[in-house]
């Protein structure tokens, strides 16, 4: 099940918000779990095993390390061993056809292998588990005794399945004093509309145009085709996690939950170094609390420092997928920030704010091409065909789309950046009344759920684009 779908809109959120508010205090974690285990198994039956296996093995290693934490060696090894379990299940879902596959273009003979679905959320719950235990083993958080408590903060439906990925620290009090209101539940009603709307229209918009694009041969390509497509796919990747994200945050927020955001307008960024603090928030933080710190971060020397950013982007690419290009995509961008930090990031803070500006953004497109590329060779191609190396400059069809879709990216132009969201307030607080505000707000947060429902219903292409990672 996803958010945008209508079986979850006008059946699923209305019965559990329903009873959620309807039960006493003391319920209120039960039913959320309930519904959260069923909103998992609507999708993955089987595979909601192994998110109770995984909650168990972390809620009982919690308590192993929690009970050794006088003993820095035995506690030493409970830690090893928790984090060595969740790596192993994580890896072998996500790496291990891809590493037979190698081991069988080196071998004489092809290993035969059953290819297993990735489990739906299983970097993101990971990644949750991971942070709860390692932070009861640094003593940054006492140990969550009480199991089914732990099994919502793993389990809660609105960032289960694609994040964003929430620290234990930041939840824990939540999970068992937090409170709701009409005012939580209207603010987390408009946030969640307006990430439904960023899906709903503007990125299955701008996918279906990128999947016509994608189809043709690079080579038959002109270079505004080109880009049309790469841009297209920038936006559609931006507006559907950025928009899944909103949705996860006003959902948690109408169950009374505060969640953190995880996307702050990144493609308004002068540098990669600042794209990556304002993109996928969580996951930057988690490398850069969880790895990279560790690693020695910046307090060391700067080959070591070096060393450090390429380890941590190329887990970065690895976690996204267990495929070459996203492993030359997390290189490619611990490359750039290595050059930023040491190379060239002075002489690039003195450039025109237009022109840094111009400089992350053919940085982060061409980065884009590597991700979405199903091989190295499709992405030298496409980027062949970006520089010249297709069919001329432009053609008859490139100056089709563009001028068929010139709206759609208008639109996502500008919902890229604060000057969209300041519209849509702009409408709904240019009232004196404070009654004639909220009736604003009624009308056009209704429209913008309408508008987006009709989308979905007409429409065919309707992805997540990040349940696969």
């Amino acid at each position: 099940m996803v958010f945008s779908s209508i079986t979850f809109l006008f059946l699923f959120l209305p019965v559990v918000l329903a009873v959620y508010y309807i039960a006493p205090e003391k319920w209120k974690n039960i039913i959320l779990l309930a519904a959260s285990i069923l909103f998992y198994a609507w999708g993955e039956p089987v595979y909601v095993i192994l998110m109770v296996l995984s909650i168990l093995l972390n809620y009982f290693c919690g308590l192993d390390i929690d009970r050794k934490s006088d003993d820095p060696v035995k506690a030493k090894r409970s830690i090893v061993f928790a984090v060595a379990a969740n790596i192993a299940i994580l890896a072998f879902f996500k790496y291990y056809a891809f590493v037979l596959d190698m081991l069988s273009g080196i071998l004489p003979q092809e290993i035969p292998y059953r290819e297993l679905p990735m489990p739906i959320g299983l970097s993101f719950y990971t990644f949750q588990s991971l942070t709860y235990i390692i932070d009861v083993y640094r003593k940054k958080t006492g140990v969550q005794k009480n199991i089914l408590n732990y099994a919502l903060y793993i389990a809660m439906f609105p960032q289960l399945i694609a994040g964003p990925i929430v620290r234990y620290v930041d939840i824990e009090e939540q999970l068992t004093n937090r409170r709701t209101s009409a005012v939580k539940l209207g603010q987390g009603a408009m946030l969640f509309i307006r990430g439904l709307a960023k899906k709903a229209v503007i990125a299955n918009m701008s996918g279906e145009i990128f999947q016509q694009i994608s189809d043709m041969p690079a080579s038959q390509m002109s270079v505004l085709m080109a880009w049309l497509g790469c841009i297209s796919y920038a936006f559609q990747i931006y507006f559907d996690f950025s928009g899944y994200s909103d949705m996860a945050v006003g959902l948690a927020r109408m169950f009374g939950f505060e969640l953190k955001k995880n996307f702050d307008y990144p493609y308004i960024s002068q540098s990669i170094t600042e794209f990556w603090r304002r993109w996928h928030i969580s996951l930057s933080s988690w490398f850069r609390e969880y790895v990279y710190i560790p690693l020695g971060g910046n307090r060391c020397s700067a080959v070591r420092n070096v060393v450090n950013l390429m380890i941590v982007w190329t887990l970065t690419g690895m976690w996204h997928g267990a495929a070459w290009n996203f492993i030359v995509w997390g290189v490619y961008y611990g490359v750039i920030i290595v050059m930023e930090k040491y190379v060239y990031g002075a002489s690039l803070d003195e450039l025109p704010k237009p022109v840094r500006h111009i400089y992350s953004l053919v940085v982060i497109l061409i980065g884009w091409v590597f991700f979405f590329s199903p091989s190295i060779g499709y992405a030298l191609r496409y980027l062949a065909a970006m520089f010249g190396g297709g069919a001329g400059i432009a053609d008859k069809g490139a100056w089709f789309v563009l001028l068929s879709h010139w709206l759609l990216y208008l639109l996502a132009v500008l919902g890229s950046t604060r000057i969209g969201f300041s519209f849509i307030r702009a409408l709904t607080e240019a009232w004196k009344s404070q009654r004639a505000r909220t009736a604003a707000s009624v009308i056009v947060y209704f429209g913008m759920f309408f508008i987006s429902i009709a989308y979905l219903v007409t429409g065919s292409y309707n992805p997540f684009l990040y349940f696969r990672f």
